[in-house]
């Protein structure tokens, strides 16, 4: 029998950092209630802490949807947090960067501060009854020695599910696969896969991640995100659907990709 795998779309969060593209709100929620009525599994829908504007828009995607999850990200601040918790989603997404280039460079901060910062996020969404999900941002980049106990750390907490991200995009099938492989055994975590397509690998790397293991697969509509893009939709289910059952056919994201097509690349103009 073909393992069950999940398809998590973050074309309204992470696939509108595609150059020049800005949906508005009515596009969000058309967007989202495409892919809500083919049963995908969870959408990211945005980020509340951009604003009033942001906030509405996933507030009226929330009273909308019927099958799918929807998510949102944050970065481990509590007032992102805080944020979040007036749109009452279904799960809280809190993205944890984990590469020394990442921490020491870019936020100027050290390990220690990770840590502390992870576990304060992760307490102040779960003491409010969310579900939360992590995000390891730049996963692929990151000292192993530093990431698997933060993953125990994160379990201890009670997330039960950690994003892998190749946030980059500098991972090959084969490397993809042996990471996600041991980071499976190793912390006992559920594990969702996030390609970026600067090498052109974003789907080869992600179907390589769920045969290593991982359940949840990130994806864009049309491939569209920061750079190069992500993980495509429609290419992903036609790669995959042979050997996962993902709940979704190629010829259903054939017709998503069509309808959806129009509203990006209208706005593109």
């Amino acid at each position: 029998m073909k393992s069950q795998k999940f398809i998590i779309d973050t074309t309204l969060r992470d696939g509108e950092q595609s150059p020049g593209l800005a949906f508005n709100k009515e596009q969000k929620v058309l967007l989202a209630g495409m892919l809500d009525q083919i049963g995908v599994y969870q959408i990211e829908a945005g980020i509340p802490a951009l604003g009033k504007y942001e906030k509405n828009t996933l507030c009226e995607i929330m009273a909308q949807k019927k099958k799918s999850l929807i998510s949102v990200w944050n970065r481990a601040n509590l007032n992102d947090i805080k944020h979040s918790m007036e749109c009452n989603p279904d799960i809280i997404h809190i993205s944890i960067p984990v590469s020394y280039v990442q921490i020491y460079k870019k936020l100027n901060k050290n390990k220690t501060w990770i840590f502390k910062e992870m576990a304060k996020c992760v307490c102040a969404a779960k003491e409010q009854g969310y579900e939360v999900t992590l995000g390891f941002e730049d996963a692929s980049r990151a000292d192993v020695s530093f990431l698997m106990p933060l993953a125990l750390q994160a379990k201890e907490l009670g997330v039960k599910r950690i994003r892998f991200a190749d946030t980059v995009g500098v991972l090959t099938p084969t490397r993809c696969y042996e990471l996600v492989n041991e980071f499976v055994k190793y912390t006992g975590v559920e594990v969702e896969i996030h390609t970026h397509n600067d090498l052109g690998m974003a789907v080869p790397n992600a179907v390589q991640a769920a045969k290593a293991g991982a359940d949840y697969i990130d994806t864009t509509i049309l491939g569209i995100g920061e750079r190069a893009g992500n993980c495509d939709f429609q290419k992903l289910i036609y790669a995959a659907e042979r050997i996962f059952n993902l709940n979704i056919s190629h010829y259903t994201s054939l017709t998503v990709e069509e309808r959806a097509r129009r509203i990006i690349e209208y706005k593109k103009l």
